[in-house]
């Protein structure tokens, strides 16, 4: 089998600042579409932050907590973006708009990354961001699962039209 008779597969990455609360969930919600959809073959995810300062953790318990109650499995371990995903990814997705410009001051023009922001892909987000449920109350995580899950739908439908 050559490679024009292979079906194309797609890389996503999703960023967020420290890759234990936004982007985690992002991938976990994800995975989970992709997967019922029947297409974890033909699109490869995952997540990083801008920052090192969790990498190896697992992700925060509020926003685990928060995507098991609504039938998610998170799992993982943070980890920090590497020049090396500008290359390896075909599409880059950040959280906020810190995190994008982070993402551009990173990438190098040799790489072909797309990067767009996650809430492109939102239908109902009036924010235009995710924001970073971090320092506030159980509502923030509440809310980033509900855009998350929002923006991920979209996402699949985007990504059906790209396969």
């Amino acid at each position: 089998m050559n490679d024009t008779s292979r079906p194309r597969t797609l890389r996503v990455l999703f960023v967020c600042m420290g890759n234990i609360c936004r982007s985690p969930a992002a991938e976990v919600v994800f995975r989970h579409m992709i997967t019922a959809a029947g297409l974890d073959h033909r699109i490869e995810i995952d997540s990083a932050g801008t920052i090192g300062y969790h990498a190896g953790n697992p992700p925060d318990r509020r926003m685990s907590a928060t995507l098991k109650a609504r039938g998610y499995q998170p799992h993982g371990r943070a980890r920090q973006v590497r020049v090396a995903d500008f290359g390896e990814f075909d599409l880059i997705l950040p959280m906020d708009g810190e995190n994008e410009a982070e993402l551009r001051r990173m990438m190098r023009d040799a790489h072909h990354a797309e990067i767009r922001p996650f809430s492109a892909f939102c239908a109902d987000n009036p924010l235009g961001h995710v924001p970073d449920p971090y320092y506030g109350g159980a509502q923030g995580f509440e809310q980033v699962a509900d855009i998350v899950e929002d923006g991920c739908q979209g996402l699949l439908e985007h990504l059906r039209e790209r396969l």
